[in-house]
């Protein structure tokens, strides 16, 4: 009894003031659609602050921060870094919910305005998710059909993904055919100092190309059948492109850049089940 006092003080709190929180989802995937049996499962944090959300890898952010502590102390080893496998980051602003994608392609950070409208049907089912009395709703999104369940005693019309607009936060969320799913499992205040930080506010390593979801899609493909395409035009303008093995030699380029594409075209086989699955057709 009193622990459910205590959840239920904190959840009433939690619904008056949901600023400055961390849901954390766990979120698991099946990558290739002929191993159905073989699921991934990687932690992923949705901050929400009055500004909006930002949704991230857990294991990115837990690796940014470990090496930007290497880095100022000039240790280089990340043998013991964990990078997880996730390195895509959404953004929403609030109260419009204009949501933003930020990926890395190749050697180039992309900035991506998704304006696709989320049509939500909200059914009658109700279903308890973890702690929550959660209600039913269905919509079509990126090639696939969603399920998801909200809470509307939580004042946030905000989910994990790109997910957005129903009333009350999204606490699962999978798609029909079960290779996808997102399910909250814990609720984290933040500290005022703790609100997060734009990417575009974060970049370091050059800037940032700004896209449509259209353009983007075209980029995605042309990266994904030509993964070595930004070193070879590198090369082309004539700049002088050298790699070395992990003992210090010397390899040959040309022969560098056949392995990684022959790799790359292997690994893209396996990764067939895209989470957005229009982005292959």
């Amino acid at each position: 009894m009193k622990k459910l006092v205590i959840f239920l003080a904190f959840f009433l709190g939690m619904a008056i003031n949901a600023q400055n929180q961390r849901f954390v989802y766990e979120y698991k995937f099946v990558s290739d659609s002929t191993k159905k049996d073989e699921s991934k499962t990687e932690l992923m944090f949705l901050d929400v602050a009055k500004k909006g959300s930002k949704f991230f890898s857990r294991n990115l952010f837990v690796s940014d921060s470990l090496l930007q502590v290497q880095n100022k102390g000039g240790n280089r080893d990340f043998s013991k870094i964990k990078f997880g496998m996730i390195g895509f980051k959404v953004e929403k602003s609030y109260p419009d919910y204009k949501v933003i994608f930020f990926n890395r392609l190749d050697m180039d950070e992309y900035k991506v305005y998704d304006e696709r409208k989320l049509n939500w049907k909200i059914l009658p089912d109700k279903e308890k998710i973890g702690e929550f009395n959660a209600q039913k709703a269905i919509a079509d999104f990126a090639g696939r059909k969603w399920i998801a369940w909200f809470v509307s005693d939580i004042p946030i019309q905000d989910g994990p993904y790109k997910f957005h607009g129903l009333p009350g936060l999204i606490v699962k969320i999978e798609d029909e055919t079960k290779s996808h799913s997102f399910v909250l499992k814990e609720i984290k205040n933040l500290k005022q100092n703790e609100e997060w930080i734009s990417e575009e506010k974060k970049q370091r390593l050059g800037t940032l190309i700004t896209l449509s979801q259209e353009k983007y899609k075209k980029q995605f493909l042309d990266n994904r059948n030509n993964p070595t395409k930004g070193i070879r035009q590198l090369m082309a303008s004539g700049r002088k492109v050298m790699m070395t093995d992990e003992n210090g030699k010397q390899m040959d380029v040309e022969e560098m850049l056949r392995n990684q594409e022959r790799k790359v075209k292997e690994e893209n086989a396996k990764n067939n089940n895209l989470l957005e699955l229009d982005l292959l057709k």
